[in-house]
């Protein structure tokens, strides 16, 4: 009579009993048991309950589903100096040049990002702007704070002030981005907009306005007044924090 094979937890064939050379290896059964201990921590605990590198861990999972994702958690926080949001946020370019980063691995950091600032959008709604200042700092540092180089973006806004379109202007090098004031008046006009509010960031991460800020702002605002558009305020983005134009009484 034909013995039949003996079938393993995932529907397929094991290997025969006393093979050394087709059993799993310990190695691979213990990263295979941190794996489902990470994801039990994760569950009772949420994400405090782990350390930067095991939720990078967690989330690589998906991009490498039987392989061990810690070399590359680490080696990512190593790459941008402890810093998990660096990691999420940093241009796709220098993630490829870490060791052991494939295309999947890449697209699921980035679709984290993409994933956080689509929330922070979400939670501006469709609520006032200037009543929503917490969201919308929010909002904005999670688009531009980590920016390897300048990028300038104008918020449009209704007479309600309820936020019409975000719209990146340009992205220029890590000290300077080219901007057009009149282009901005004409998109103002294109999207009957009552108000604006730009933002762009400094990458060196000291969101002090520079002078040359302040002169573009300055024409700017002569440029939309002149359509009967309000500048309400111009935000400068950086690591360290950010800079109000109405704040400082620049604007």
């Amino acid at each position: 009579m034909e013995k039949r094979a003996r079938s393993g937890s995932d529907g397929q064939p094991a290997p025969p009993a006393g093979d050394p050379a087709e059993a799993p290896s310990s190695a691979a059964a213990d990263h295979l048991g941190h794996r489902e201990w990470l994801r039990r921590r994760f569950l009772a605990g949420g994400p405090d309950a782990l350390a930067d590198y095991e939720l990078l861990e967690l989330i690589l999972f998906g991009a490498n589903p039987r392989g061990d994702t810690k070399p590359l958690a680490k080696k990512l926080l190593d790459e941008f100096k402890g810093d998990f949001a660096e990691v999420i946020a940093a241009d796709p370019e220098r993630l490829k040049r870490v060791k052991g980063m494939g295309d999947v691995a890449l697209v699921t950091l980035k679709a984290i990002h993409a994933a956080a600032a689509r929330l922070a959008r979400t939670r501006l709604g469709d609520r006032p702007v200037i009543g929503s200042w917490t969201q919308l700092i929010d909002y904005c540092t999670v688009q531009l704070a980590r920016e390897p180089v300048e990028q300038f973006r104008v918020l449009f806004l209704d007479r309600k002030n309820v936020l019409i379109a975000d719209e990146k202007q340009n992205r220029g090098t890590v000290d300077h981005t080219p901007v057009y004031p009149r282009e901005i008046a004409k998109r103002a006009l294109e999207l009957n907009a009552s108000a604006l509010i730009i933002v762009h960031n400094h990458p060196s991460g000291d969101p002090t306005p520079s002078q040359a800020d302040i002169a573009m702002t300055r024409e700017i605002q002569r440029a939309v007044a002149a359509i009967g558009v309000t500048l309400h305020d111009h935000l400068v983005i950086g690591r360290a924090g950010h800079a109000s134009f109405k704040s400082l009484g620049l604007l």
